[in-house]
This record gives C-alpha cells, structure tokens and sequence, in this order.
C-alpha cells in the first residue's frame, strides 16, 4: 500500500506554504512540482520535483504519479480530472475540492468561458477576466479541507 503523499501543482499556488505546515503536523511527504526551481522549507519531508518546461510537464508528471494514495493542490481542472481517473482526492487551492461528481460541470463551465473569452476580442474583451481575488477565507477553508483529507485517509490506511 502506498504512503499518502500531496503532489503540489506549484505554478501559481498560493497555499504552498499552508500545505508545508499541514504535511509537517501529519508527517506526510510532499513533491512540489514545477517546470523551474523555487525555494522550498529544509524539510525531509518536503522534495521539490521539477521537470522540462514542455507544455503541460508538470501536469503530466502529476498524473502519471498520482493514485489513491495522493492528494493532488491544484486550480487546474483538467488536471484534477486526470488525477480523480487515477484514484487521488484532489483540491482545488480555496479548499473546495474535486469530485467526480462535479468535474464534469467544471469542465463545461470551463469550456463555455473559454468560448466567450475568445468571442470576446473588441475593447470590451478585456473586461470581466478571471477568478476572485483569493482571500483568506479562501486560505483558512483549504487549510481545514487539507487537514481533514488527510485524516480521512490516514484512517482508511
């Protein structure tokens, strides 16, 4: 049986540093990925993974490794699709996490928003981009969901 272990979508993740402290508490390890190097805590438990700056590198590298065993840190759907068909509980950095339940309804919506962003090349197409701001509600609610993951799957271990 597999150790439980995050594999972290680093690119633009604002939560590194609250998955560092929730892994320390569990001891469980964490591989942060990313297409360059970045700075990670001195940590046993912590390895940073980095791999060519091909596109989607990184994402492929997180898929082919997740199982049951991970919990994958990502905002991105179509990874978090790939890694839910590998078995692994995935969330997404304000907490709210991946199911296979409502991947699908995020995939649509993605694709719908992919289309009127593209439909949308006037001045006007510029206007009403991209996520809300993240904030710490955000922050505190993906601590509590990270924590309460691993709970749920130290149990089932």
């Amino acid at each position: 049986m597999n150790q439980i272990t995050i594999l972290v979508d680093a690119d633009a993740c604002p939560v590194k540093e609250e998955v560092y402290r929730v892994a320390q508490r569990h001891k469980v390890p964490v591989k942060v990925v990313s297409n360059a190097a970045f700075r990670i805590p001195d940590s046993a438990l912590v390895e940073r993974v980095v791999v060519s700056d091909g596109f989607d590198a990184a994402d492929d590298w997180i898929a082919e490794n997740a199982d049951a065993a991970s919990v994958v840190v990502t905002a991105d759907i179509l990874l978090a699709d790939r890694c839910l068909k590998a078995g692994a509980t995935v969330l997404a950095h304000n907490g709210k996490p991946f199911t296979s339940g409502s991947i699908g309804g995020a995939i649509a919506t993605r694709a719908i928003m992919a289309d009127l962003r593209a439909g949308m090349d006037g001045p006007l197409g510029a206007a009403g981009g991209g996520p809300p701001p993240f904030s710490k509600a955000d922050r505190s609610r993906f601590l509590q969901e990270l924590d309460k993951v691993l709970v749920k799957l130290a149990r089932l271990r």
